[in-house]
């Protein structure tokens, strides 16, 4: 054995296993607020203590866990802790990165494992509504920031005409919507179009329900419990799918009643994590991630129903195209890419 490359593995482990357990401190600086609360400005642990109401025992520990991940930053002469602003705004901003909601999810995720090792063996599914509550909402956190950003800034504009369809009043179907936020951004920012959002998932349809309420525009958005294969309505101008194709057990299912629902000048607008089609080209930091994260909710929530498919978070572009051919779509491109999704402009 080479023991250099022992040290080296050895040190990715190390790496690997102090993230994992941090990601319960990270977890939790966001339940608490505590990275809002040290936005505010530097403070000693003590002085921590006050601003957040927690015990300074706690919060001392939390602190220099956070400084040794770079998460926060120390000054060892005043021992005082901070954030750059930076920092803050991916740590501490609702609308910034929101990276520490990701961290909420994934612990969520990690809750499965046992109910997942069985999975593997008896190669049954483990379906969406069976997860930790933390991962719709930890989800729905960490996702919606990066819509905001993108949706209706980029990717509408990226469509071909779309956007002066909403301007000037279209129904649009939101397929998958979970919490709902997609829907509601499309509502704020097209006050003449109509909304109606799907999801199979009967507890994220109430949260969307309330979401479209506190934000004003349930009088646009509409929510039903339904599946893709099953979402009511026909004559839609657009149909939008946000990170949810590879999740299905009958992605062809869906895509086919997607073809259904369009107006035959519609568009389906599907966003999918970005993925190359050889593996070898994502073995790479993102795709550490997507298989981690597929291996725990995608594929065991697609072999939970009926459909036989698989696709994961890492499906690529070629298997999208070939299911959007099969269902009866003759016209397909990618219209935008981000470092974590691919954009798909897909028409009859």
């Amino acid at each position: 054995m080479d023991h250099q490359k022992i040290n080296e593995f050895l040190d990715r482990f190390v790496t690997d296993l102090a993230a994992t357990e941090a990601a319960g401190s990270v977890a939790l600086g966001h339940r608490l607020g505590l990275y809002r609360a040290l936005a505010e400005g530097s403070a000693t642990p003590e002085e921590f203590a006050e601003r957040t109401g927690c015990h300074p025992r706690y919060l001392t520990e939390w602190l220099r866990g956070q400084a040794a991940g770079g998460y926060v930053g120390y000054d060892p002469e005043t021992g005082r802790f901070a954030l750059t602003e930076e920092q803050a705004f991916c740590l501490a901003d609702p609308n910034g990165p929101n990276v520490a909601a990701a961290f909420r999810f994934a612990l969520g995720m990690l809750r499965a494992e046992p109910r997942i090792a069985e999975a593997f063996r008896s190669g049954e599914g483990f379906g969406w509504h069976e997860h930790d509550e933390e991962v719709f909402v930890g989800v729905d956190a960490f996702f919606r920031p990066g819509y905001e950003a993108e949706l209706v800034p980029n990717w509408i504009p990226a469509l071909d005409g779309i956007g002066a369809r909403l301007s000037a009043g279209a129904r649009v179907a939101d397929v998958g919507c979970g919490l709902g936020s997609s829907a509601v951004l499309l509502a704020e920012a097209y006050p003449r179009t109509t909304v109606v959002g799907s999801d199979y998932h009967r507890e994220s349809i109430e949260l969307a329900r309330e979401r479209a309420d506190e934000a004003g525009v349930a009088d646009r958005v509409t929510f039903e419990v339904a599946t893709a294969q099953t979402f009511a309505g026909a004559g839609y101008d657009l149909v939008t799918m946000f990170d949810c194709l590879h999740d299905m057990g009958d992605p062809l299912g869906a895509a086919r009643r997607v073809r259904e629902a369009l107006a035959e000048d519609g568009t389906w607008l599907l966003v999918e994590p970005f993925a190359a089609d050889r593996v070898e080209e994502n073995l790479n930091p993102v795709g550490r991630l997507y298989y981690s994260g597929s291996t725990f909710l995608c594929v065991p929530n697609s072999l939970s129903q009926q459909g036989g498919y698989a696709l994961g978070a890492q499906a690529g572009e070629s298997a999208v195209r070939e299911l959007a051919a099969e269902a009866g779509f003759t016209r397909f491109r990618q219209a935008a890419v981000t470092a974590f999704n691919a954009v798909y402009e897909i028409r009859p």
